[in-house]
């Protein structure tokens, strides 16, 4: 199978062909329709996150696509069934150490990956696709969704009338945007220094909007909040001094900042212990706590239903053989969330 290849950190992917092992216990072969990219795997490309042990290595961790083939003791899903891949844990085997080889060369994967024509995939970073969503939009399901959304409807749960502010446009800062439309916030902030994003989150409900290349952030949701900043916060920006200013943002007396950003390896973030004193909260997430088995058929019935609009996000479409280009307009903040189009004659 063709697939996109970790090499060398800060240098280009390369794509060449993989063998495909025969499967073991809990794995299953997986014909990849779509895969999006992340933040985190622009991260894991440029070297952020320090050194890598696993070079060479295939990334991707959110996808569509149809099972091919199940390894023995697999229960959870068929040959033929359209799945969602993720990297957040289901039910299922939890196989590890998946290798594949390119000559005498042994390329290494983790649990899931996505850039790639075919996958080899742990039982439990599968979720059958859920019935009337298609699997372009179904790959947002596999991480921006689950962590974005998932902020919102399992860790804050937004109190009628209150205020939150997202910072970050993203693909996960705008499915926590789009979250919030289920609550009855009296105000919901769209942070960002992309004026085009910034149109965006208006689409999807964001009653205010700050520029943050252009306007001084912390004062105008001061003005916006009769100076007591905003109940909820949301950092999504993968900047640690972004998740200090967003911390700033919340009011005293049990404001909530949640973090799901990654900044690069060795990045600290620093508080004023008296801000914590004072009432104010501050939590990382890991993957929106979101239990894939139970979420992502409640996400398909909000897709549905229209509540979550995430077409939308899906505006920069590639072939595999461009992820390089792909990561590059991910970088410089030209795409919210790029799908690659693998075999998208899958999920017609």
């Amino acid at each position: 199978m063709k697939a996109a290849v970790l090499t060398e950190l800060n240098q280009p992917l390369k794509i060449f062909d993989v063998e495909v092992p025969p499967l073991r216990e809990g794995e299953v072969l997986v014909k990849l329709a779509y895969s999006g990219v992340c933040h985190s795997q622009l991260m894991e490309a440029r070297g952020h996150r320090g050194p890598d042990s696993y070079l060479p290595h295939l990334l991707g961790h959110e996808g569509t696509g149809v099972v091919e083939q199940i390894g023995p003791g697999v229960t959870k899903v068929e040959p033929g069934d359209k799945v969602i891949l993720g990297w957040i844990r289901g039910s299922g085997k939890d196989a590890r150490g998946i290798s594949y080889q390119h000559g005498s060369t042994k390329v290494n994967a983790g649990g899931v990956t996505t850039f790639n024509e075919k996958a080899i995939v742990a039982e439990n970073r599968l979720t059958l696709l859920p019935h009337g969503v298609p699997m372009d939009v179904a790959v947002l399901f596999g991480c921006a969704i689950p962590t974005g959304a998932g902020i919102v409807l399992n860790k804050m749960k937004p109190q009628d009338n209150s205020t939150i502010a997202v910072f970050g446009l993203g693909g996960i800062g705008l499915s926590a945007l789009m979250a919030t439309q289920l609550f009855k916030c009296s105000k919901v902030i769209g942070i960002d220094v992309s004026d085009e994003k910034l149109e965006l989150a208006k689409s999807f409900g964001a009653t205010h909007t700050i520029n943050a290349a252009k306007t001084d952030v912390l004062a105008t949701i001061k003005d916006l909040t009769n100076n007591n900043g905003v109940d909820y916060s949301v950092e999504a920006s993968g900047n640690a001094r972004t998740i200090e200013l967003a911390f700033s943002s919340i009011r005293k007396n049990g404001g909530l900042c949640v973090f799901a950003s990654h900044p690069a390896n060795g990045e600290k973030i620093n508080l004023d212990p008296y801000d914590l004193i004072c009432g104010k909260k501050i939590e990382g997430t890991w993957g929106g706590e979101c239990n894939p088995d139970r979420d992502i058929p409640l996400f398909g019935d909000l897709y549905r239903q229209g509540k979550l609009p995430l077409e939308k996000l899906l505006s920069h479409r590639y072939k595999i053989e461009d992820i390089n280009e792909a990561l590059i307009d991910l970088e410089n903040k030209r795409v919210a969330r790029p799908l690659i189009e693998i075999n998208p004659s899958l999920g017609v």
